[in-house]
């Protein structure tokens, strides 16, 4: 039964349009549609900008973005599994729970970034009453490195799950963000419960809110 369903897994998946456009396209994962969509609508990235991405093999999101900086732009692209390298891009696997990760950041980036992004998801078991909460606890600790690392008026970007949680999430962005907005890219599929969210504006993080 698991192997049927691996099958038929990697055959939905070899058909999936977007995995199809992102071979054509020379980006690494269909991510990075989602992240276009966004870009499109609402124009997050500028050339020169520094970015931050959380979560980032095997490079979906950093392959987009690279190409919208530009050569004056920079990307930190931070996963604990290795990645290929990027035009623009300096790679730390490293944990993103570890200690020294905030300090390593602005050792490489004094200045801080404009954009800090995560495509993080925890490991999923299936149940939605363990996996939820780990996701939130994601989102939170990505939200908490923004704000360690983030400059003023800058944006954060980062994966979510409908369900517990998510409105305390959203209103601990609101207390952060001048604008909070949700979205569903037209690559995300109909069947998963992910959303994105755009924070702009950066105000300052305080974890006590």
């Amino acid at each position: 039964m698991a192997n049927r369903s691996n099958r038929s897994w990697i055959k939905r998946h070899l058909s999936d349009p977007y995995v199809q456009q992102s071979q054509k396209d020379g980006y690494r994962s269909r991510a990075a549609y989602k992240l276009l969509s966004m870009h499109e609508k609402q124009k997050i990235f500028k050339p020169g900008m520094r970015i931050l991405d959380l979560g980032a093999a095997p490079g979906g999101w950093s392959g987009v973005v690279s190409r919208l900086i530009g050569k004056n732009g920079s990307i930190v692209a931070v996963d604990l599994l290795p990645m290929d390298s990027l035009p623009q891009v300096i790679a730390l696997q490293q944990d993103c729970y570890a200690e020294s990760l905030v300090d390593d950041l602005l050792s490489l980036v004094p200045e801080g970034f404009d954009v800090v992004m995560s495509d993080m998801a925890p490991n999923f078991t299936g149940q939605r009453i363990v996996d939820q909460p780990r996701s939130i606890a994601l989102c939170e600790h990505a939200l908490a490195i923004a704000g360690d690392v983030l400059r003023d008026k800058g944006a954060f970007i980062a994966k979510v799950f409908q369900g517990s949680g998510i409105d305390e999430f959203r209103r601990s962005l609101q207390n952060c963000f001048e604008k909070v907005q949700m979205q569903k890219p037209a690559a995300s599929r109909d069947t998963s419960r992910e959303q994105y969210v755009l924070a702009r504006g950066f105000l300052g993080y305080n974890d006590e809110e």
